[in-house]
């Protein structure tokens, strides 16, 4: 069976950076959510450093429940989910990546940094049209952001190297499938080329 036609949807006049749930509970491969994403964590920053110099949104999420009726069903599906629990230190967003006092941390429920969360009206209202996502895991909650990134009408980069999962195949399958049909996956070294051009 062939595959669809698909084009660059390419980089609009105002991009934000969305690091998808790049908290101590998953950059930490000693929890059970956790793998070790050190590379990935590192793109991340590079990349956090290039939007921070020309200016540019980035948007932070964790997951952080502290009701048993938070996305009930979601953590019936994964228990390790549990553990993410408001004030735990595994719902802070990883220390190599701190947030500055300007940049927003979005708590989320559910895989989607978008579902439930206000992110697209925030995005909106500072005249967001291209997110670039990256963060953990790609299988799980970037998978789900892309989509629904897509889905806000936004146009869509998934960082290739800024995103990780505890199942490398997972990991690959997924980069595909969100090639094909929902975001351009590039490396971050394109990445990085392509924010030259909002300042060109």
């Amino acid at each position: 069976m062939s595959t669809l036609d698909k084009t660059s949807t390419g980089i609009g006049k105002k991009p934000a950076l969305l690091v998808v749930d790049a908290s101590v509970g998953f950059t930490d491969p000693n929890c059970a959510l956790g793998g070790n994403f050190d590379s990935e964590v590192g793109v991340i920053k590079k990349l956090a450093d290039r939007f921070r110099e020309l200016g540019l949104p980035i948007f932070f999420t964790t997951v952080a429940y502290d009701r048993p009726e938070q996305a009930s069903v979601f953590r019936t599906k994964l228990p390790a989910l549990d553990l993410l629990e408001k004030g735990s230190e595994l719902v802070e967003i990883d220390p190599r990546l701190e947030p500055r006092p300007d940049e927003a941390v979005v708590v989320k429920y559910w895989p989607s940094a978008f579902f439930g969360t206000g992110l697209k009206e925030q995005m909106e209202a500072l005249g967001v049209d291209t997110v670039f996502v990256t963060g953990f895991t790609t299988s799980g909650c970037v998978r789900a952001s892309g989509v629904d990134s897509l889905s806000s009408n936004f146009k869509t980069i998934v960082v290739e190297d800024g995103c990780g999962d505890r199942d490398p195949p997972a990991h690959k399958a997924n980069l595909y499938d969100l090639n094909q049909k929902y975001a351009d996956v590039i490396a971050s070294s394109e990445a990085l080329k392509l924010l030259d051009l909002v300042t060109a």
